[in-house]
């Protein structure tokens, strides 16, 4: 259940929101979003290759501005803060890409770590790049994930499947509030990512972090999220529990497009049902 909008101020909202892929570009990618995510939630974002799920986690992150609306982080806009604000800001959340950016010579217990930076001195951050402190936090997110085994190993004799899984560990050990992950199963098979899946949101629900996770695995967003966002084009057309995004709807949001688990698409496919977007 989520919390009361009433008590608290929530962690991500935003009104009619546009937004480019990238930094400097001027053509909306989202448009015209309204998204409320209170603190506690674990929330699937879905949708067809190139409906906006990637644009939108960049833009929570804050890595791309605005083209129109307003976007409020922790009851904040960003955008209206100083750049050393932002920054400051940007440390209550974590933004896990699809392909973790880990320098390859580092080995593994740093890399996870580096998942910390943000939130310590520049002392203790330089510090730790060159001898890691707390590899017990390390090694402990690592098991979780199956990979405690790598801890001392370098990055790049890792396979695909297991770098992402140590670009999730650095989630796990990070300090921050809102984790913000795109697409963390590419890489993974359907076992390892029920397994994935399960420690991020039962890791966010223990913690009391927030959880926003891009996924084309459809029968997991439904399976495991309480709360699913659905985008096309750019634009949200299901913002609800999972239990109400059935598979005529999938069948409507996926029209056209092909969807890795998505029910196939009649000739005529069914409308989606009348938008929650908020």
């Amino acid at each position: 259940m989520r919390p009361s909008a009433d008590t608290q101020v929530p962690v991500i909202e935003l009104r009619d929101f546009s937004a480019p892929a990238a930094p400097g570009a001027r053509v909306a990618v989202l448009r015209g979003l309204n998204l409320r995510i209170e603190a506690g939630e674990q929330v699937a974002v879905i949708g067809a290759s190139g409906a906006g799920k990637s644009t939108l986690l960049m833009a929570l992150a804050c890595a791309v501005q605005p083209l129109a609306g307003s976007l409020s982080l922790f009851g904040t806009n960003p955008w209206q803060l100083s750049s050393a604000e932002r920054q400051r800001l940007r440390a209550r959340l974590f933004l896990a890409p699809q392909v973790p950016p880990l320098p390859p010579r580092q080995r593994v217990v740093t890399a996870v770590l580096a998942g910390r930076l943000p939130a310590m001195s520049l002392l203790s951050s330089v510090a730790t790049l060159w001898h890691p402190q707390r590899a017990d936090l390390a090694e402990a997110a690592l098991a979780a994930l199956d990979v405690a085994d790598k801890l001392w190993h370098r990055v790049d004799r890792l396979s695909g499947g297991e770098r992402q899984r140590v670009g999730l560990a650095r989630a796990l050990v990070s300090q921050a509030e809102l984790w913000l992950v795109d697409e963390p199963l590419s890489a993974l098979d359907p076992s390892r990512a029920l397994q994935v899946i399960d420690t991020l949101i039962d890791s966010a629900r223990r913690e009391k972090r927030t959880l926003v996770c891009s996924l084309h695995q459809v029968a997991v967003a439904r399976e495991r999220f309480p709360r699913i966002v659905a985008l096309r084009a750019g634009e949200c057309v299901y913002d609800g529990p999972a239990a109400g995004l059935d598979d005529d709807a999938l069948r409507a949001l996926y029209a056209g497009t092909p969807a890795p688990d998505a029910p196939p698409v009649p000739p005529a496919a069914a409308a989606l049902p009348e938008t929650m977007c908020r």
